[in-house]
């Protein structure tokens, strides 16, 4: 007697879980402009290392000469 074949099931994360309220709650406008906050935060923070970094270079340069 063989035993009954294992289905792997998808646990959801707490992220989906939270994309799920999200959808639920807030229209796609909402949805749409927090999306577009955030993209907007993750491109600050990208100018803001980027800064950092020159000013490291321009900093190195100055102590050279």
């Amino acid at each position: 007697m063989q035993a009954a074949p294992v289905r792997a099931t998808a646990i959801p994360t707490f992220t989906d879980a939270l994309r799920v309220v999200e959808s639920l709650l807030m229209s796609s406008g909402q949805r749409t402009a927090r999306r577009n906050a955030w993209t907007s935060v993750l491109e600050d923070r990208r100018r803001a290392k980027d800064r950092v970094e020159a000013q490291r270079v321009l900093e190195s340069v100055a102590a050279r000469g």
